[in-house]
């Protein structure tokens, strides 16, 4: 016996809808921690000078960005900051890290009906499936004094930014095309 033509468009729908779900949970999953580039789509690094030797730094991570992560870079850009300036350390006078947490749910509900209110409560009837998750992204920024010579050796918030520079580069990983703003220079003993 053949199917009812009438019910193909039903199941195709749902078909469809379901591989949709699959296919936006594994991108979901797939995500890559932002790379040290410039801020683009809000994720990167960004700077800007409040003062002839004052900046703010910030390097923002998306969800698959570790906070670790995310405060190193902020530190590397303040340290290539400084050396782009003309400058050797610089003392962190101001810094705070904010984390954002999204829920990203996946699943699927071929029937359903309910209700809500926006006091919380609800009515309702759903055949589904469906789970959340929460997803973190960091924002670190560090206002930053830039200066020349040795750092200040009593100042627990002062780095020598060559030195910062050599000691992290390799965990930086770039996006491509980026290329290393200032090579860093041997560690000194």
């Amino acid at each position: 016996m053949a199917s009812d033509p009438a019910s193909r468009p039903c199941r195709t729908s749902v078909a469809v809808a379901g591989l949709l779900a699959l296919l936006w949970a594994l991108a979901g999953c797939a995500a890559k921690p932002t790379p040290y580039q410039p801020a683009t789509n809000g994720y990167g690094f960004s700077q800007q000078q409040v003062e002839g030797n004052r900046y703010r730094v910030t390097f923002s991570g998306n969800g698959a960005t570790s906070l670790d992560t995310v405060r190193n870079y902020m530190l590397y850009r303040a340290a290539e900051v400084t050396v782009e300036s003309g400058h050797d350390y610089f003392v962190v006078v101001d810094q705070n890290t904010q984390s954002r947490t999204i829920y990203r749910g996946t699943g699927s509900s071929p029937f359903g009906f309910g209700t809500g209110f926006r006091t919380g409560g609800g009515v309702g009837v759903v055949f589904s499936s469906f789970s959340a998750y929460p997803d973190d992204s960091y924002t670190a920024w560090a206002d930053i004094v830039v200066g020349d010579g040795p750092k200040p050796s009593d100042d627990l918030n002062a780095y020598d930014a060559h030195d910062v520079l050599s000691r992290l580069d390799s965990a930086v990983v770039r996006a491509p095309g980026v290329m290393r703003v200032v090579p860093p220079q041997p560690q000194q003993q």
